[in-house]
């Protein structure tokens, strides 16, 4: 077994363009080693699991649809959990939608546009940034590819908004937050919400964001990091625009973010690992979000994997990440 030195790491880092001359500082944060041997595991076993079945026919997709929606989440912080529908959209509410006047946390999960909310993964993980700010929280349900194509996971995300909003919930205590393809979403729906002329909510954290749909080879993490990625199986992940995009222009800044008028977006914590093949997704969408003038916070994490607020079960270091989005929340929300 091989596991990634700190040297090496630094050398591979220092090779990344966007890396260059300090312009993206690392995060100071000690990685240890249950840590870098879970990686490392991840890199083995999960990642060809995940390449297995994005390569798989409908068929497949669906019985791993099913298994992991079928996953219990045995830690809901305290909270009730229910399986409701808001509006037109079914999820996951943690909390009574009953008091209007409370915090609300949106989450929109992530899996490639293909796979469903986790609820013994993403739930949790909501749960307890319900927990710290003292909010409800709802994950969207949103139709998945590849029996639903674009746009109809955005048009869920846009309708849980609007229903939070026709609910009398304040836009001020709303945090919208997503990883991976959620994140992909929350910056698609900002764009519907500023072109709807709703207000926005207090900020939103996307978290390893895929924010290039059209461009399999680029941005440039994507093809100095598709070896090493602990979790993203790069050569698997051209069927996802397959099965989500679907012959739309990935071009539309609401498939590629990347491209967006970003001018009125709310505040933005973005946060990503340096070990992944969408690092410079969001390197580059921070840069732009900066120029646009937004208020952006913006992290980079050494060793861990994609999306990896998420695993706080296995990788006790990242439950430093869970305490810096809810700081950050807290200093927006109303």
């Amino acid at each position: 077994m091989k596991l990634d030195t700190p040297s090496e790491l630094d050398r591979e880092r220092r090779a990344l363009p966007t890396t260059e001359g300090g312009a993206v500082r690392i995060k100071d944060v000690h990685i240890g080693a249950r840590t870098r041997f879970i990686v490392w595991l991840f890199r083995k076993f999960l990642r060809p699991v995940l390449g297995w079945m994005l390569n798989g026919g409908d068929g497949r997709i669906a019985r791993v649809q099913l298994w992991l929606a079928s996953r219990v989440c045995v830690d809901t912080s305290g909270l009730p959990l229910e399986y409701v529908v808001l509006g037109r959209v079914p999820g996951h509410l943690l909390g009574s939608i009953a008091d209007t006047s409370r915090r609300v946390v949106l989450y929109l999960h992530g899996g490639a546009f293909v796979l469903p909310a986790v609820p013994e993964t993403h739930v949790t993980f909501v749960s307890r940034l319900c927990r710290d700010l003292d909010a409800i929280g709802f994950l969207p349900d949103y139709r998945l590819g590849p029996f639903n194509k674009y746009p109809a996971a955005l048009d869920d995300c846009e309708r849980a908004y609007e229903a939070l909003l026709q609910l009398g919930f304040d836009p001020r205590k709303i945090v919208v937050a997503g990883e991976s393809a959620g994140g992909n979403l929350l910056l698609g729906m900002l764009q519907r919400i500023r072109r709807r002329g709703w207000p926005m909510p207090s900020c939103a954290i996307p978290i390893s964001p895929a924010t290039e749909m059209g461009r399999m080879h680029a941005p440039p993490s994507r093809a100095t990091r598709y070896r090493k990625d602990p979790l993203l199986p790069m050569v698997a992940l051209h069927k996802v625009d397959e099965m989500y995009a679907r012959g739309a222009d990935a071009s539309d800044p609401e498939l590629s973010p990347l491209y967006a008028d970003l001018r009125g977006f709310p505040p933005l914590y973005l946060l990503v690992s340096d070990n992944e093949i969408l690092l410079d997704d969001t390197v580059l969408f921070a840069r732009r979000a900066q120029g646009a003038g937004l208020d952006v916070q913006f992290e980079v994490w050494p060793i861990v994997p994609h999306a990896f607020p998420l695993f706080a079960r296995f990788m006790p270091e990242v439950r430093q990440a869970r305490t810096d989005i809810v700081a950050f929340a807290k200093r927006y929300l109303a």
